[in-house]
């Protein structure tokens, strides 16, 4: 019973540590994208319909992955493009995504799908308490590793060095001769991708379905996220648990019949988000690795 209760903790997890990285990684780089949700939503409608036309599932993954970097390159065009404000824009980019997958999805309603298999390691597998760590699905370790490079990258190579550099100020970055503006795109189409790889989980592995809107706010608990993680990768994974347990122990308190209302439980996991935000934030660790000109936009001077 502990054993399939830390395994739906942990595959609810999944879509949440896709999403704060890639988010994290674009926050490094300067860039506020809050837009994470409407990326979602189109990249869960993507890898649906992907899915369900070519019989793939696997071709799923990477036309949801692909959706959310096109909806993040729209994003990027216009707040690094055209300057425009950043907040405004990924509000912006929420409601499209969300009104936008709906039209979309709108024939997908009813339909289902065979979900993504799960990749069981002999042996390792049947271990007590730590072997459902071994009973995932490709996306789950893929998450993972994904976590483990981009830590790697941000902290121990070039790249990462010359990311955080614009990330801290650009202007300095641009007077060395970095091209702020192609990092910073960079960053936010890596940042969709993962979006869009987040959402393609809730179809095909979490619910093998499709339904409007059914991200359910896991983009804005994403966000808070990166927050809760000081801007370091691998404390997303940590986060990402912890959220995913509150979750599950909200549905679990409504099938076991909890007398607390159910509204009550459903609201549990964007508690628990304002909770951390505010105990971070009290503690003044909300500007703990914050990048000095996140949500800056760059205009080049020569």
């Amino acid at each position: 019973m502990y054993e399939e209760l830390l395994l739906t903790i942990l595959l609810t997890s999944v879509p949440l540590i896709l999403a704060a990285t890639g988010e994290l990684v674009a926050e490094r780089s300067g860039v506020l994208n809050l837009g994470v949700e409407g990326m979602m939503l189109m990249g869960a409608v993507a890898a649906f319909g992907a899915a369900s036309l070519s019989g793939n599932v696997y071709l799923g993954i990477l036309g949801g992955g692909l959706s959310g970097m096109l909806v993040a390159g729209i994003f990027g065009f216009f707040v690094l493009g055209l300057a425009t404000n950043q907040v405004a824009t990924g509000l912006a980019l929420t409601i499209f995504g969300t009104g936008l997958s709906g039209l979309i999805g709108a024939p997908l309603v009813g339909k289902a799908i065979d979900g993504l298999p799960a990749l069981v390691i002999p042996g390792l597998s049947e271990l007590p308490l730590v072997g459902v760590l071994f009973q995932l699905d490709l996306l789950a370790y893929l998450s993972v590793l994904i976590v483990v490079l981009t830590s790697w990258f941000l902290m121990r190579t070039r790249g990462g060095l010359i990311l955080r550099s614009v990330g801290i100020n650009h202007d300095s970055a641009h007077a060395l001769g970095y091209p702020v503006l192609w990092v910073r795109l960079g960053a936010v189409l890596f940042g969709g991708f993962m979006a869009g790889l987040a959402g393609a989980y809730l179809p095909l592995v979490l619910t093998p379905h499709w339904a409007e809107q059914m991200t359910a706010g896991r983009g804005w608990i994403a966000l808070a996220l990166v927050v809760f993680a000081s801007w370091r990768p691998w404390r997303v994974v940590i986060g990402a648990v912890l959220f995913g347990g509150v979750t599950i122990m909200q549905l679990a308190g409504q099938a076991k019949g909890w007398t607390i209302p159910s509204q009550f439980l459903s609201m549990m996991p964007y508690i628990a988000t304002i909770i951390v935000l505010v105990a971070i934030s009290s503690r003044g660790r909300i500007q703990f690795g914050a990048p000095a000109h996140l949500g800056k936009s760059f205009h080049a001077t020569r």
